[in-house]
């Protein structure tokens, strides 16, 4: 791995404490706190703040400064209309595109999220970013670069925004894990149809949850 500039260090950390809810959705961003908080002068936490403009974590107000993005029942129905027709075309490619050992490597990740969820008393769903994320994997598993860009990098980490939002209501993490246990079985068996089908469900079930959540908030 390549060391890491300032800028990528204070990136990486108001990005994770924003995903995490360690600095609320709608909050403004003091330049000024942050640069104390972090002891970074204000050249590299520009730097920083400009790409998560990118990641669409922050936005710019008019004469309000930059502020979290906030969450919201419409935004989260159009983000989530885009990942069940996506992340359903990225489950029939990744049925007949990955390899044999990739499969098995996503049973192996689906068993240590099963630990996990299992460690945590069946309340609580958490899925790293990256490699650790089963989502993540299947869409690299596509074979399709253009999707994976979009998915993986552009909408990304808002999207996981959303979903830490409904990570923990009720029994939807042993529901979400059996959702996916059943869409890693219809990829094993290379049925990209029915692989869709079901990732498309899932995405509809978790975008009902969250919608419930920001209703009622």
């Amino acid at each position: 791995m390549e060391p890491q500039t300032l800028s990528d260090q204070v990136f990486n950390r108001i990005q994770n404490a924003i995903i995490t809810g360690e600095i609320a959705t709608g909050a403004k961003i003091s330049e000024a706190t942050i640069c104390e908080q972090y002891g970074v002068s204000r050249g590299p936490l520009r730097e920083a703040i400009r790409r998560l403009e990118g990641r669409k974590l922050l936005v710019r107000v008019p004469h309000a400064g930059v502020r979290v993005v906030s969450l919201n029942p419409e935004d989260l129905v159009e983000i989530y209309q885009l990942r069940e027709s996506l992340e359903s075309l990225a489950c029939q490619l990744a049925a007949t595109n990955m390899s044999d050992d990739e499969i098995g490597s996503l049973g192996e990740l689906l068993q240590a999220h099963k630990a996990y969820i299992d460690q945590k008393g069946g309340k609580q769903y958490y899925q790293q970013e990256g490699d650790w994320d089963f989502h993540y994997r299947i869409i690299n598993g596509s074979g399709n670069q253009r999707l994976t860009s979009l998915l993986c990098d552009e909408l990304y980490q808002l999207i996981r925004l959303y979903r830490f939002k409904g990570q923990d209501t009720g029994n939807r993490a042993m529901q979400a894990f059996k959702e996916h246990s059943q869409i890693f079985d219809a990829i094993a068996q290379r049925d990209g149809e029915l692989a869709g089908i079901l990732m498309q469900r899932h995405i509809r079930a978790s975008r009902q949850n969250i919608e419930a959540q920001l209703i009622q908030q």
